[in-house]
């Protein structure tokens, strides 16, 4: 099967000289032994991985396989050469052992082998790219020929038969709903001395401290200290709840002495940021103007240890007799991968229901980077937030399309860009691609599947039948970060979470550690309407271009890890993915080894081609380190991955297990929960915002 794989290598990154070719690139081009610059070795290295996968058939494969081994013995390329020599084991392995589990690959396989063999086929460019799809990528398949069917056939697919409304709908969000968002802070850029900064001197001289600190954690586009207020996120979507609550206010949906709570975790690169992200904060809502509407607390990795270490763990020893509470729980916390913070700021609620305000009954998160266009809500969708807020379905028990129960204890809503807001509030974020296939495109088209997913989930609007009586709503898979809520009751019962490890889609894998238990069923209720403006774009584009190649390399991870996780959560991983497709389930793939290495180096070509080869050498230097550490953890059947994912299945399990005994000893007057209790209002109340007086 491998002449098979090779043959189709080859067609693809043959030469393009010859005539009535499916060429879409020749890696020869950029096989130049000669070259001595890091960007010019960079670049013929991923070259010669390219040629050697397509095997014998090709005419430079000599010359790359010579380069490689010459590669493997320099000192400083060694591990990127190992990096490429070590994917076309994987590969070769890989695609020979899923031909021996699923014949339907194997002809899928030879089908695509034999239309590029036959040179009359390459002029007809969209079968040809349908056949390499339904290799690499089946789930982009038949979407451009038939995409209003597929759009009818997904609505189809997500459609519920609602049994039971809520009875007991949220009623006041102000009070019932907390409110959640991530921050992400990192040091000063290099380029700005500290004195240019307007931050006071006790900041000023931590700062000087921490910016020696080796750097833990890195994010996709962190709030940088000392950026400008128009720049910096957090102030500009706090703002934008306040003037969301303001109207809120203004309409009648929120009494005059209500503020509802915005509980804030701070990720840090640096630890010592622990220490100083509140005062940060502080002083910039004092220099910006203090809040009317909302009060705010920050969480950062040392507050959650303090939870752990004076609330959660002893509770966990006194009333569940478990000894290694402290470990079991070290899940629960802010820093490190975007999952950790994702799952905290869903658990933090039932935390807050117990110990500090018993009327929360659900928590709604948003992304600091977006805001409720509430004139544009009320006019287009006709109820602003808190209405959309109130629905019965948010909670309410259905039948899925399979007719197996499911409870919609969760709600999600959509976006809209602030430049497409102008045209409507239902238009897509993610439109359908129209324009020429990238290189890598051919392997993995996410955008196409994410286009369909969009349309058809979360651009849905219910008709005045569904509204007035009819049965028949929307669940969703596809969900994005922020514009998404659970109620109380369903966190505590379902026990929802994403693992720490994940660092990409956090939303998307939220879902998917509650889909394969059969007695469990949980989804998302769609909620036609609930829109948040996304502004990324508008207002922050200098933070997303210096990520652009980390968030790259980020979703090549998240290939791995998801393909991976899939495995450990059922044994059936067909029928889940079946269920998440085609968005989420696009990155569940059967040769995830093979689709990402092929996406690297046809990526990394593309950016030597069109000239970027600093950018070019970044991402080759960078995803050769994170792709390697990530095939180290997901290997074998007891992977890190697993052990990573049991541990935290059993580490949320106790921290839903302990607040309820915390609860019931509550409610008996228990001495030492009333002291827990206590101790953990006084920890809450450090992490109020103050916006006064610093």
């Amino acid at each position: 099967m491998i002449k098979l794989f090779e043959s189709i290598i080859s067609t693809l990154i043959g030469s393009r000289e010859e005539k009535d070719t499916f060429s879409i690139f020749d890696p020869a081009e950029q096989l130049d032994e000669e070259r001595t610059d890091n960007a010019g070795i960079a670049q013929a290295l991923n070259a010669a991985f390219l040629i050697t996968l397509a095997g014998s058939i090709h005419p430079a494969l000599e010359r790359a396989k010579h380069f490689m081994a010459r590669m493997i013995e320099s000192s400083e390329w060694v591990e990127v050469a190992r990096f490429y020599m070590n994917g076309i084991n994987l590969i070769h392995r890989e695609i020979e052992d899923v031909c021996k589990q699923d014949p339907n690959f194997v002809d899928r396989l030879r089908n695509l082998s034999e239309w590029l063999s036959n040179k009359e086929n390459m002029n007809n460019t969209e079968e040809t790219t349908e056949k390499i799809w339904s290799v690499f990528f089946p789930e982009a398949n038949g979407i451009l020929a038939n995409t209003q069917e597929r759009i009818k056939a997904l609505r189809a697919k997500r459609t519920v038969n609602i049994m039971k409304l809520n009875t007991t709908p949220i009623t006041d969000p102000a009070r019932e709903i907390l409110f959640t968002s991530n921050v992400l802070l990192t040091i000063p850029p290099a380029s700005k001395s500290l004195d240019e900064i307007p931050l006071s001197d006790h900041l000023r001289e931590k700062l000087l401290e921490i910016i020696r600190e080796p750097q833990l954690y890195w994010y996709d586009h962190p709030i940088q200290i000392g950026i400008e207020p128009e720049k910096n996120e957090v102030l500009y979507g706090i703002r934008g709840l306040d003037a969301a609550l303001e109207f809120e206010r203004d309409r009648g949906n929120m009494s005059s002495d209500t503020k509802p709570i915005c509980v804030l975790s701070v990720s840090v690169t640096h630890r010592g940021l622990q220490g100083i992200a509140k005062r940060y904060l502080e002083e910039e809502f004092l220099r910006s103007g203090s809040l009317k509407n909302i009060d705010i607390y920050v969480f950062t990795g040392a507050d959650t240890q303090r939870i752990i270490d004076e609330i959660l763990a002893p509770a966990a020893e006194h009333y569940l007799q478990c000894e290694d509470a402290k470990e079991l729980l070290s899940m629960f916390g802010v820093d490190g991968e975007y999952g950790r913070h994702y799952s905290f700021l869903k658990a933090i609620a039932a935390f807050w229901s117990i110990f500090i305000q018993p009327e929360i009954r659900a928590t709604f998160k948003i992304d600091l980077d977006q805001v409720f266009p509430q004139d544009e809500l009320v006019e287009q969708a006709g109820a602003s937030a808190f209405e959309h807020f109130k629905t019965p379905l948010w909670g309410a028990y259905s039948l899925d399309s399979n007719g197996k129960p499911l409870e919609l204890g969760m709600i999600a809503g959509a976006l809209v860009d602030k430049k497409d807001i102008g045209k409507s509030l239902f238009t897509p974020d993610v439109p359908f691609p129209k324009r020429e296939l990238y290189l890598d495109e051919y392997i993995f088209f996410s955008a196409l599947p994410q286009a369909l997913s969009t349309e058809a989930e979360m651009m849905t609007r219910y008709t005045m039948d569904q509204r007035d009586g009819k049965r028949t709503f929307i669940q969703r898979i596809h969900v994005t970060g922020g514009t998404n809520g659970i109620l109380v009751d369903s966190l505590r019962r379902y026990r929802p979470f994403t693992p720490s490890f994940i660092g990409r889609a956090e939303d998307q894998a939220y879902i998917l550690s509650v889909l394969p238990n059969p007695d469990k069923k949980l989804g998302y209720v769609h909620k036609d309407g609930l829109i948040m403006r996304h502004d990324k774009e508008v207002f922050a584009q200098e933070t997303i271009q210096p990520a652009h190649v980390a968030k790259l390399v980020g979703d090549y991870v998240r290939i791995l890890y998801f393909s991976a996780y899939a495995k450990v959560l059922t044994d059936d991983v067909a029928k889940l993915k079946d269920t998440i497709d085609p968005f989420t389930g696009c990155f569940i793939s059967r040769i995830p080894t093979t689709v990402v290495y092929l996406r690297f180096g046809l990526k990394a070509a593309s950016f030597f081609a069109a000239g970027k080869e600093d950018k070019g050498l970044e991402f080759i230097k960078i995803g050769a380190k994170r792709i390697m550490n990530a095939l180290d953890f997901i290997r074998g059947e007891n992977s890190v991955l697993k052990k990573y994912y049991e541990k935290e299945r059993l580490g949320w399990s106790l921290y839903y297990d302990t607040l309820s005994a915390i609860e019931d000893a509550l409610k008996n007057g228990d001495h030492f929960a009333l002291e827990l209790c206590k101790e953990a209002k006084s920890i809450i109340s450090r992490c109020f915002i103050r916006f006064g007086s610093i």
